[in-house]
């Protein structure tokens, strides 16, 4: 049987416009049983021929506390990835620049506590807190995706909790399914001050009762994210469309899919979201390892050039590096 590297390794590139620069807004670090993607992973995906100078780590429930209090349980990983990173060496590209923790809105304005120990265990690199708000009663869609209840994002003492985020200047993340985008619409009416960056395009779903049903999740996304553009302190990461739950099903092939077949699935959500964002409000993602699922590093990447091959040089640095960078007010990466 061959193994996921070797299946990787199947489909290989040059490397497309190796020089422009990039902000990888979304991974992970995690040790699992049978899947470990850590710092050495991590850095054997970026260095492999696309110029990442930086990223940013978001969220996965790695490295949390195992005693103390429930509440900042979570703030053990953000120790964990100041310990992980804390011997960069210049030159090389700056992991976690940015850290995205977890913190339970739920507690309302008894989470303050626990933001102000992210940040004190950030050293200046906390940026701001993800709660996962997609929710389905779809046995298949249920996991680590789901909130721990319908329509989260619109609870009061969700919302409590929320309006803490602006005394700190934090950001505020979530991954909602195509169908609970209005719930972020409302968020970010409710919040106009505080920036919310949604994840993985809004999650257009292609598995479960949306098999087979491509067209008609389209629409109906493409309708909520139109309104949710609306809202000029919501920001989107292009990305995330090798997940599974997208139903394109890459994963389950003999040889992964090349960068001009991923474009091609791509395009329908990215050019939308651009189209209606505009590039200063839009950011491409690895959501490395998840999408690593469906094709390596440098296939992802590529993809993401050949879709904006007829962009101007100003509005491929947006897409690539600076709207992460404003986004998460994240320091010039180091020389």
């Amino acid at each position: 049987m061959v193994n996921h590297e070797q299946w990787l390794s199947l489909t290989k590139e040059e490397v497309i416009d190796p020089e422009l620069p990039i902000c990888d807004p979304h991974h992970h670090l995690w040790e699992h049983p049978g899947h470990r993607y850590m710092l050495e992973e991590l850095l054997k995906d970026i260095t492999g021929g696309h110029n990442v100078v930086s990223t940013v780590y978001v969220d996965c429930q790695s490295g949390y506390r195992q005693t103390g209090p429930e509440e900042m349980r979570p703030v053990g990983e953000t120790e964990l990835v100041i310990n992980l990173t804390a011997n960069q060496k210049p030159g090389t590209p700056e992991i976690a620049a940015g850290i995205v923790g977890h913190a339970e809105l739920m507690l309302g304005s008894r989470v303050a506590p626990v933001l102000e120990a992210h940040i004190a265990a950030g050293k200046g690199r906390f940026k701001g807190i993800r709660q996962m708000g997609a929710w389905e009663s779809n046995p298949a869609l249920q996991g680590g995706y789901n909130a721990p209840k319908k329509e989260l994002l619109l609870d009061v003492r969700l919302r409590e909790g929320f309006a803490c985020l602006s005394r700190y200047g934090l950001t505020f993340e979530t991954m909602v399914f195509h169908n609970q985008l209005m719930d972020v619409v409302d968020l970010a009416r409710a919040f106009p001050d505080t920036t919310i960056i949604l994840n993985h395009i809004g999650a257009p779903l292609g598995v479960g009762s949306y098999a087979q049903k491509r067209q008609e999740v389209l629409a109906v996304w493409k309708r909520n994210m139109a309104e949710l553009s609306t809202c000029q302190n919501v920001w989107v990461k292009l990305g995330g469309v090798g997940m599974g739950i997208l139903g394109f099903g890459w994963d389950k092939r003999a040889v992964p899919p090349g960068s001009a077949e991923l474009a091609e699935a791509a395009k329908p959500y990215i050019m939308w979201c651009i189209e209606k964002f505009g590039c200063r409000r839009c950011m491409f993602e690895s959501n490395f390892p998840v999408d690593r699922d469906s094709c390596s590093y440098n296939i992802l990447w590529n993809s993401f050039k050949r879709l904006t091959r007829d962009f101007s040089n100003a509005e491929k640095k947006d897409l690539f590096y600076h709207s992460a960078v404003r986004a998460y007010k994240l320091q010039p990466a180091r020389p």
